[in-house]
Parts: structure tokens; sequence; C-alpha cells
């Protein structure tokens, strides 16, 4: 994984991202000024992740189209990467259509980051029936949609790892090009394990001065041995050894 390149996240801190060598061209992305979507990126942070969407989502007729967003451990922000990198996906020129989804059914707050309530989510879309459609907030027309926890439940970590689940994932891909999933840390959930099964792939958050490197590896071992593709890495919150402004002269 020799590939990397930061996002400015802010003021003295980055997120540096690590994937693996791809062949051939990498496509181009560019976020398209003309699409409306609930974005609070802007500057270098949005042009940054721009280069993200291009390197995992855009690298072929192979790309991954269902993806999870996993946190080594608790707390590394892992939430936020994955609505943006959904809101900038969305907001590409290429006219795809992007659905995020909260799975983070301990400690949920994509909600917060759209500035949504949390009522009828993804819990009420595994233990009722009705269309996927009926639980999807629809932020930018049909370009990017949202799917909330929904109602805390006793039995969430069961609820993630049911063949519901798996439909549910089936109907969102259908509806949708790219469906990306916010999920727990392995950590905290065993089953995260068996939701990342029904993606294409995950991306592995740490947080800088934070996260043990023997509990990533740790993570990444038990993704393999799952045969669960680990598309990258974010090192999130890493401080600058000097001012930003020098940083970006070098």
């Amino acid at each position: 994984m020799s590939r990397n390149f930061e996002l400015l996240q802010n003021v003295g801190k980055s997120l540096e991202v690590f994937e693996p060598e791809v062949d051939g061209p990498v496509a181009q992305v560019s976020v398209s000024d003309d699409v409306t979507v609930p974005m609070r990126l802007e500057g270098v942070e949005r042009d940054e992740i721009a280069k993200l969407i291009n390197r995992v989502f855009l690298i072929g007729a192979e790309s991954p189209r269902r993806v999870v967003f996993m946190g080594a451990d608790a707390g590394t922000g892992c939430s936020r990467i994955c609505a943006c990198a959904a809101e900038v996906l969305a907001a590409t020129a290429a006219g795809r259509s992007v659905c995020v989804v909260d799975a983070n059914l301990r400690a949920p707050s994509l909600h917060e980051h759209f500035g949504l309530g949390n009522h009828e989510g993804l819990t009420e879309a595994l233990l009722q029936g009705g269309a996927i459609r009926k639980y999807i907030n629809r932020l930018a027309g049909d370009k990017l949609g949202l799917i909330t926890s929904g109602a805390p439940v006793d039995s969430w970590q069961t609820l993630l790892g049911s063949q519901q689940m798996q439909t549910r994932i089936s109907e969102l891909q259908r509806e949708y090009d790219y469906v990306l999933m916010d999920v727990p840390s392995l950590s905290l959930c065993s089953d995260a394990v068996t939701l990342a099964k029904m993606s294409d792939g995950v991306i592995l958050v740490v947080k800088a001065h934070a996260t043990r490197r023997e509990v990533a590896q740790q993570v990444v071992r038990e993704l393999k041995s799952a045969n669960v593709s680990v598309l990258g890495a974010i090192l999130n919150e890493r401080r600058f050894p000097i001012p930003e402004s020098l940083y970006q002269r070098l």
C-alpha cells in the first residue's frame, strides 16, 4: 500500500489515506458545481476527498459499489469521513447516485451531520415491511439518499448480521449506483464482519496518536480471514509537525 495522499480536515490536522496499487490508469473525477447537495466541505478538504473518491471508487469496471467505512476502534471519526465521501461522490459530474446508510446502531451520528432527525430508519427497515425507498431521506433529488439508524433496539448486533440486512442492501443496490455504510468497529460489534462480507470491501479508519498499531493490524487480519477486501486505510487527525501553510509549499 504505497500510494498516499492527504485529506486536510482543518488547520493543523489531516487525514492520510493509503490504498493498494491499481492496474491501469486512474479515472479523473471533478466535483460539479451544478449538482446541489448539502455539502459542508470546501476548499482543500473538498478537493482531497474527491481524490479519495477517484482512487477508491473510480478505478475501472471493477470499482466497488457497496463500501463499508469501519473504524479500527471507537472515536476514529469514521462516520464523518463516510458522510463526506458520500457527499462528494454524489456531487461528481458523472451523474452517479449514492445512498449512505447509518449502520452504526450503537452510536449513530449521520443524521446529525446532515441536519436531520432520526425517526424511521434502518431498524424500522429491518423490522418492518415495505419498499426500501420508504425509509430513504432524499437530500439531492435522486443523487444522494440517507438512511438514518432509526429507533434504538436491544438486538442491534443481531439485526446487522441478519438476512433481512442483506435483502435491504440488495434493494438499495437496485436503487442507487453506490451504497456507503457506516458500521461499528469490530471491537464493539462482532457482527460487523458479517456486514462487511455483504459489501465489496472496507475502508478502515484509524486515528493518529490514539489507535494502537496492534489493534489496526488485528482488524485487518480478521477482515482478510473472513475474505473481506480491505480497499484502503485512512489515518485521521494526523498533526503536522510544521504549520500547514508551510507544509503546502513543500
